[in-house]
This record gives C-alpha cells, sequence and structure tokens, in this order.
C-alpha cells in the first residue's frame, strides 16, 4: 500500500515538473533526464521537508488572503466570487488532507512579477525563494541579436514561462548552466542541516566585547545576595531603610539593572520589619506569619542565586574579556530575569501591608480576598489564595468556636460578631430591652462592617443567630450539658477553600439548635401556655371567670381607692378562680395571676385603680418582655373599663326591667314617656358596648391571636422570629383595638385619638346610668309616697272622717324627703344616689324643679353620647384599616346615626363641655356637667 502511494506521488510530481519545465530542443536525452530528476528530487525534498510555514495552519485565513488579493487586483468582484465557489467545494473534497497548504502555496505563487519577496522566517517561504533563485542561476545568456545577456537569471526565466525558449542555448553555457544548477541545489540541499562556520554569534561578540568599569560586573555578583537580603556590602550600601546607594562610577545600563535588583531588597526590608512588630491582632499576626513564609521562600531563592553566583565567579579567567562573566551563564541581567516573579510576590505583599493598616479581623480577610476574585492577573489571584488559607485560620477558629460552643474567643474585635454592654450604648432606656432580655437582645450584636466577603450577609446572620442560641440555652435556659455535649458530638474542623463542608456544617448547627432551643422555650419554661393564659385573663378571653371577678369586686371597688385592701381583692381573685372553668389551669399559671392596685391619686375609687398582673419570669421574658407587660396591661385597662360599664348598664337594665311590671307601672301615667326615652337612649349604648367588645376581642384580639399561631407554627421557627410575631401582635391589637397614640395636625394642635373619645363615651355612658338611677329613685319615691296616701285615705275612711284634707292634697303634689330617703334606699340596693341628701330645710318640695331637672339631665347625657358617637363613626370611616371601619358599619347598620367628619382646622371640639362626674358606681375621672336646678344639687 505505501508502495502504490509513493509511486502516485513520484508519478504526480513528474507530471507537474514536465508541466512547468518545458523541453528544450535538440537536448541530448542523458541530460534531458538529469534536469527533469534534478528538478523531481527538488520537489520531493520540499515535500519531505518536514519545516512547516510559520502561520497557523488555518484554512479560512488563507482563503481569506487569496480572496482579499483577487479583491485587491480585480476591478470586479467576479473572481473572488468564483473562488468562493471553488473554495467551497474544495472543503467538501475528503482526499485532500492539507487543504490549507496547498492554499497558502497558490498565495505565495500568484505574484505575476515572480520576484523573490523577502522572507519572513518560514520554511515554505524560503523554499520558494530558493525556486525563484534557481530559475535566475540556471537561465541561459541570450544572444547578440535578442539583446545582452544580463546572467543567468533571465534563462530561468525563460524556462519558466509559458512560451518556452526562443532560441537554442549554446552547449558550452548549457553545461555551465547545468552545474549552477547543481550548485544551486546543493546550497538547497544543505540549508538548515549546516550552519556557517565563518559567522560569529551575537552572544560571543557581546561576551568578547571589553568593558572598563569600576567595580566590575564580578564584584556586584558577589555583593548581589547580600543586598538581595537587605544587607549592606562593600560596594551596595543600605544608607536608610528605604535607600539604597549605588556607586557613581558605573555605566547607565548597569544602574538600570541595580534599580530593578533594589526593588526586591528594599521591600524585603520593610517586610521584615513589618512581620516582627507585635501590633496587630489574631488575624494580623496570622498574616505577618503568611508572609514570614513568603519571605523565607525568596530567601531560598537568594540561596540559590547566590550557589549559582559563586560557581559562576570560581570559574572566571583573569586573561579573559570581564573577567570571562560573559561565557560564564550568571550576569546582572540574568539576575533580574531570575527574580522578576518574586519581585512581584513581595510588590504585592508591601500593597497588602499597605491596605491593611487601617483594617482588622473581617476587613482584612474581605480585602486580600478582594485581591483573589476581583484581580485579573492570575499570578496574583493564586498568590492571594495562598495567603488566604494562612490567614483565616484564627477566623475560622474563632468560627468553629462560636457555631459549636456558642463562646466568643474574640480578644481583639476581630469577628464579626460583639459583645456589649448595653448601658455603654445607652440602650438600658429602651423599654423593650430590659432584665433577661439583655442575655438574648443586648448581649452579642451584628457588625457588618467586618463580615468578611468569603461569606454572604445571610451567611453570616445565620452563624449569629447560632452562637447567640447556644449561648442563650447555656446560660438563660441552664442547659450548659447539652451544649458541652453537642459540642462534642458535632464539631469539625473548619478551612478556608472547604465550602461545601462549611455550608452542610452551618446548616446542621442551625437546625439543630433552633430545634433545641424552641423546644426548651416549650415543653421547660412553657412558653405557649403562657401565651394563652395572658390572652384568658389579662385580655379577658375566660369570659366566667370575668364575669364573676366582676360581680364579687363590684361592692369592693364602689368605695373610694384609699379603702381598698389588697387581701380583700386578692380573696375575691381567689373566689372567681375556684368558681369558674380557671381553676382547672396548671396551678404554675394560677399561681402568676395576682390582683393589684395602680398607683393612687386624688378623687379616685375601686374602679380606677384595680388591675390583673401576669407575672412572668426569665427566660420567657425574652419573648414576653417588659415592655410587652406594659401592652397588656393597657388593653386589660381599657377592656376592664368597658366590660365594667356593661356590668354597669346591664344591672341599671335589670333593675329597670323588673320596675316596669310593678313600681314604674304605678307612676306610668306620670313618667311613662320619660321612661321609654331613657329605655331607648340605654339600649343603644347597650348596642355601642357589646359592637365593641366584639369587635376587641373577636375581630381584633382573636384574629391577631390567628396570625401568631401561625408565625409560631412554621417549620424552622427562631427564637427571633417567636420575638418579632410577638411583637407584632402585640401592635396589631392596640392599633386595631382602637388604642394607638395620639395624632398631631399640620397646625402643632394635638387631636383626640380614639382612646380619648372611647373614654369619652363611656364616661358619659356611666353619667346616664347615674341619672337613670336618680329617675328609678324618683319613680320609687313617688310610687311609695301614693302608697302611703292610699292607706292614709282607708284608714280615715274606716274612721268615718274624710278620705282626704288640703293639707294632704299639698303632700300628694311634692314627695317628703323621707319618702325620698326611703326610694333612694329601695331603687338604688343600697348605692348612693345622684342626688345629696337633704333635709326638710333645704329640700324644695315642688316636682316642678326635680323632675324637670332630671329629664333636661338625661336630654343633655343622651344629646352629647350621639354627637360624640357621630365623631367617632366619622373617624372610623375614613380609617385604612379595613376592620377598623366595618366597626363604624356595625354599630350604625341602620344609619341611625350620622358620622360627622372632624376638620382639623377646627381645634375646639366637644371635650371643652365638662361631662359630670358620676358616683361610686358611675365614672372613673373627675368630671363635671353643668346642671340646672335641682339637678346641680343632685351631682356628686
Amino acid at each position: 500500500m505505501a508502495d502504490e502511494k509513493a509511486q502516485r506521488i513520484h508519478d504526480a510530481l513528474s507530471s507537474l515538473v514536465d508541466a512547468l519545465i518545458p523541453t528544450i530542443p535538440d537536448e541530448d536525452e542523458a541530460d534531458a533526464d538529469e534536469r527533469h530528476d534534478n528538478a523531481v528530487d527538488l520537489a520531493r525534498s520540499i515535500l519531505d521537508s518536514r519545516d512547516g510555514p510559520a502561520v497557523v495552519s488555518d484554512v479560512n485565513h488563507a482563503s481569506d488572503l487569496i480572496k482579499k488579493k483577487l479583491l485587491r487586483e480585480n476591478a470586479s468582484p467576479d473572481k473572488a466570487v468564483r473562488f468562493s465557489n471553488l473554495y467551497s467545494r474544495l472543503l467538501t473534497q475528503p482526499v485532500l488532507s492539507q487543504k490549507w497548504a496547498i492554499l497558502y502555496l497558490l498565495h505565495q505563487l500568484s505574484d505575476s512579477s515572480l520576484e523573490p519577496r523577502p522572507s519572513d522566517g518560514s520554511p515554505g517561504q524560503q523554499h520558494v525563494s530558493e525556486i525563484l533563485s534557481l530559475r535566475e542561476a540556471s537561465a541561459p545568456p541570450r544572444s547578440a541579436g535578442l539583446g545582452q545577456n544580463d546572467g543567468a537569471g533571465s534563462t530561468i526565466d525563460e524556462a519558466f514561462s509559458s512560451t518556452g525558449l526562443p532560441r537554442l542555448p549554446v552547449r558550452g553555457s548549457e553545461q555551465r548552466d547545468g552545474q549552477g544548477i547543481n550548485d544551486k541545489l546543493g546550497e538547497v540541499y544543505g540549508r538548515g542541516r549546516a550552519k556557517k562556520s565563518d559567522v560569529p554569534d551575537k552572544g560571543e561578540v557581546l561576551a568578547n566585547r571589553d568593558y572598563s568599569v569600576q567595580p566590575p560586573e564580578t564584584a556586584l555578583l558577589r555583593d548581589l545576595p547580600f543586598t538581595l537580603q537587605g544587607l549592606s556590602s562593600t560596594n551596595l550600601q543600605f544608607s536608610s531603610a528605604p535607600t539604597l546607594t549605588l556607586p557613581p562610577t558605573l555605566p547607565l545600563p548597569l544602574i538600570s539593572l541595580l534599580h530593578t535588583l533594589a526593588e526586591p531588597s528594599l521591600l524585603y526590608r520593610g517586610l521584615s520589619e513589618y512581620i516582627q512588630s507585635p501590633e496587630g491582632g489574631l488575624i494580623g499576626q496570622s498574616l505577618k506569619a503568611a508572609i514570614g513564609q513568603e519571605l523565607r521562600s525568596y530567601l531560598g531563592l537568594v540561596a540559590t542565586l547566590e550557589g549559582e553566583i559563586r560557581r559562576a565567579l570560581a570559574s572566571l579567567g583573569d586573561g579573559e574579556p570581564r573577567g570571562g562573566i560573559g561565557t560564564a551563564g550568571v550576569t546582572l541581567k540574568r539576575c533580574v530575569i531570575w527574580t522578576r516573579e518574586a519581585t512581584m510576590g513581595l510588590r504585592l505583599i508591601s500593597l497588602m501591608v499597605e491596605e491593611s493598616k487601617t483594617r482588622r479581623g473581617g476587613q482584612l480577610i474581605s480585602m486580600i480576598h478582594g485581591f483573589s476574585s476581583s484581580h485579573g492577573d492570575p499570578f496574583v489571584g493564586a498568590f492571594a489564595e495562598r495567603l488566604l488559607s494562612s490567614v483565616t485560620r484564627p477566623f475560622y477558629d474563632m468560627l468553629r468556636q462560636w457555631i459549636y460552643d456558642g463562646e466568643l474567643s474574640d480578644p481583639y474585635h476581630e469577628f464579626f460578631v460583639i459583645e456589649q454592654d448595653a448601658r455603654a450604648n445607652g440602650e438600658v432606656n429602651d423599654p423593650r430591652r430590659i432584665a433577661a432580655t439583655s442575655v438574648w437582645e443586648d448581649k452579642y450584636k451584628l457588625d457588618d462592617d467586618m463580615i468578611p466577603s468569603i461569606i454572604t450577609q445571610h451567611f453570616a446572620k445565620k452563624v449569629f443567630l447560632i452562637g447567640k442560641s447556644l449561648n442563650f440555652i447555656r446560660y438563660g435556659c441552664g442547659d450548659s450539658a447539652w451544649v458541652e455535649a453537642y459540642s462534642k458530638e458535632a464539631s469539625k474542623e473548619l478551612r478556608y477553600g472547604d465550602t461545601a463542608t462549611l455550608e452542610t456544617s452551618i446548616d446542621e448547627a442551625y437546625k439543630t439548635t433552633m430545634a433545641r432551643l424552641i423546644h426548651l422555650m416549650d415543653y421547660k419554661f412553657k412558653l405557649f401556655e403562657h401565651l394563652r393564659a395572658l390572652k384568658k385573663y389579662i385580655l379577658l378571653g375566660q369570659g366566667d371567670f370575668i364575669a364573676l371577678l366582676m360581680e364579687s369586686l363590684a361592692s369592693n371597688l364602689d368605695r373610694p381607692a384609699n379603702s381598698q385592701y389588697r387581701h380583700t381583692l386578692t380573696a375575691q381573685l381567689e373566689h372567681a378562680i375556684r368558681a369558674s372553668n380557671a381553676q382547672y389551669d396548671s396551678p404554675d399559671v394560677l399561681r402568676r395571676l395576682d390582683a393589684r392596685l395602680l398607683e393612687l391619686s386624688h378623687g379616685d375609687i375601686g374602679w380606677d385603680l384595680f388591675t390583673l398582673e401576669y407575672k412572668i419570669d426569665a427566660p420567657v421574658d425574652v419573648v414576653i418582655t417588659p415592655w410587652a407587660t406594659t401592652q397588656y396591661l393597657k388593653v386589660f385597662n381599657f377592656l376592664w373599663r368597658v366590660k365594667r360599664v356593661e356590668f354597669a348598664l346591664g344591672s341599671t337594665w335589670r333593675r329597670c326591667m323588673t320596675g316596669a311590671r310593678g313600681v314604674l307601672a304605678s307612676v306610668d301615667d306620670k313618667m311613662g314617656r320619660d321612661w321609654k326615652v331613657a329605655r331607648c337612649c340605654m339600649a343603644e349604648m347597650i348596642h355601642f358596648v357589646c359592637q365593641l367588645q366584639y369587635y376587641i376581642l373577636f375581630e381584633v384580639i382573636e384574629a391577631s391571636w390567628d396570625q401568631l399561631q401561625i408565625a409560631i407554627g412554621k417549620p424552622g421557627c427562631t427564637l427571633d422570629d417567636l420575638i418579632e410575631a410577638h411583637t407584632k401582635y402585640l401592635n396589631s391589637i392596640t392599633h386595631k383595638g382602637l388604642l394607638g397614640s395620639a395624632r398631631t395636625s399640620s397646625s402643632g394642635h394635638r387631636e383626640d385619638d380614639f382612646m380619648q373619645q372611647l373614654h369619652r363615651i363611656l364616661k358619659l355612658m356611666l353619667a346616664y346610668k347615674d341619672a337613670v338611677d336618680g329617675l328609678y329613685s324618683f319613680s320609687v319615691a313617688e310610687f311609695t309616697r301614693r302608697q302611703e296616701f292610699n292607706a292614709k285615705i282607708e284608714t280615715r275612711t274606716a274612721q268615718g272622717k274624710w278620705g282626704i284634707t288640703e293639707k294632704d292634697d299639698d303632700e300628694l303634689r311634692s314627695p317628703s324627703p323621707s319618702t325620698m330617703a326611703r326610694g333612694r334606699g329601695a331603687g338604688r340596693d343600697g348605692t348612693d344616689s345622684p342626688f345629696p341628701a337633704a333635709d326638710a330645710g333645704t329640700l324644695e318640695n315642688s316636682e316642678d324643679h326635680m323632675l324637670p331637672a332630671l329629664r333636661q339631665r338625661l336630654r343633655d347625657l343622651s344629646s352629647d353620647f350621639t354627637s360624640k358617637l357621630n365623631v367617632l363613626l366619622g373617624d372610623l370611616a375614613y380609617q385604612p384599616d379595613v376592620d377598623m371601619r366595618f366597626l363604624g358599619v356595625v354599630m350604625n347598620f341602620n344609619d341611625v346615626y350620622h358620622p360627622v367628619k372632624r376638620k382639623r382646622k377646627e381645634h375646639r371640639s366637644d371635650r371643652d363641655k365638662k361631662t359630670p362626674k358620676p358616683s361610686g358606681g358611675g365614672s372613673s375621672v373627675d368630671g363635671d356637667v353643668a346642671g340646672k336646678g335641682a339637678a346641680q344639687k343632685g351631682e356628686r
């Protein structure tokens, strides 16, 4: 198979030579065969040459060159288009494997002038030049008739022309031409295999050139190892730390080389001083240790260079130019090349040292990591990565101790978790961060500036939460045994570059720690049970308990505040617990429930000061903070006031409904219309109170409680999530429960908030209740008087006297003081009347003044209640919260009220009108109502 291929190549070359070299007429056959064989051998030598062209073997590039040449030499692009078609067909031929070489050869031979081009150094171009020079050397001389002979070049040009030779060549010249061809072929065959011995090498010329410099280069080479180590020598002196003094007699080229070699020397001196300084934290010292390792590698290079210099200097001869340094293999220029990479490393280290002077800890790691991740030079990136593996060891040691032990070992404040003093930071004034919450909220903080760039912000927060949870379990929950066991079981070595192991370790530690903390808060410290207890007792969720407590405390709380005793309140609390379903709660929950009185002020009664307290201790107070306890107390006081109004209105309503079938029916002819209006107004007030209670207890508290349950029931819930969810729960209750703070108008005046509006409305309800009690007392007195009068008539009639006299007629018109007193006792069940006690001298015995005063008082209070309720409904109608707007709709479902939108520019409001302060069973705040006649005397 190989013989067939060789034969085919030989036949193709013969055909090509026959086509290119025309025959010479009358030429001897032997000479023609020899000329043919020489040409074939030359072509075969070109094909067998292993040297390739200096250009890249790119077939597309070769085709582009030909196409550009065709477009440049032809005005029409037809030839270029035709070449493109032929080129496409060439690419589809699988037989030809050297397509690019064919195109490149055609491009080199395409010059129509056939003149040798300057060689580009490629063997292919050299062979083309040889062929052209061969044509010039073997051309026969021209005859005199055809022109003067200008050398062998014209003959070879004609031989390679398409028309052939115009005449027969001379025999003698033919032999000479053949000899010239043979000589030329001999030169061609010998090219590349033998070098002319008479041409001197450039290195030899430079080495043998004599220079007379002082100090000589050999002396500088001898001092160079000391200079590179930052030590002064005979010829190279360090005058100061950053200065190297060079000999002034040296020529400029040597000065330039010594300047380049002085850079690593000066850098080494500065870095040596830096690594010996004791300043810096653990990460800073780790950086110095890593730099010291790099400097030791640099000294190893200097030691190797010193050995080469010594061997070179030992082989020098005294009689050679420049002491023979040029042929020794070690020169200053070669030393510059050998130290180039080390100089780049020292330069990079020096830059890092300069930038590290204002950084520490995580900032230092981020700076080095910036060179690794953001620099385009691969050498700089690899060098920074090598430094990071050593610099980050203290950081990962602190990280391992934090996520497995919950302990912060950071004496130089280099970690992104900092331990702080709450008093030093001024956070002790924050009501949400007091007492045991400092263990969780204030003991540790996350410093964003110290988070290194090798970890993300989310990763850092997770690490911070793991360590803080472990520390809280150890010290806040008293479960240090579990923390130690967990540390021994899960602790792993962390190092830079092992990202997968680090992320896995952090995720496992996060899940385990959070699960343990939530387990302790739920099962050991009963956090969720305490939250349910607060909802039942402080937020009045336990209805039967609250009803019994209010009923048992009503008689005591009607008295002044200075007559209240805590043991009495505690006894009534225990009675309410034993008589309700609260008795089935956990003893620990009932033990924490207590009754107490708020701070006493002048004129207060028991209703104003009574409150329930649920005691919380550590570590539950991390979630139920003192601020949260205050919010619970705020909600309880408001709900207790609403319940108190409901209880008072309900008691009066029951009394009126009972008396309507007896006492009030007897006086219906005189006071029936008054009682009808009073019952209608009381029904409106009871409807308002019931809708307000329903909204707060169900639409606000229950809805917020459901959201809290969803938040704390999520998988992977952390203690921070619990705290955030509980805070959101309380904020939702206080905001949607109409307990928000007052607003400030654009003019700077403080507008009434819902809390103040509700406070005034509830106060009006209690005042109206007292007025109705007064009307009931008057009705009872009238009924008693009539009963006595009828009994007197019967007695006189039985005695045979007139049943009524003129004096009795006067008594019938106006009740006596004793009758009024009996009416008050029967109507109020021992409670005080809105009318002060009066004797015969002070009480006007005329119903013309007393009953109209009561009627006017009831009308004023009812009108005031309606106006304030219209303002409240107007404010609710423009609230952004849907539930608050719905409350207004429920209260005014039949459009009996007309909501009023207050104008913020009007600063005078209904609060300027003074509201009466009811009696012990009435209002909880001071107030006056301008009454008329006997109504003024009936105020307490």
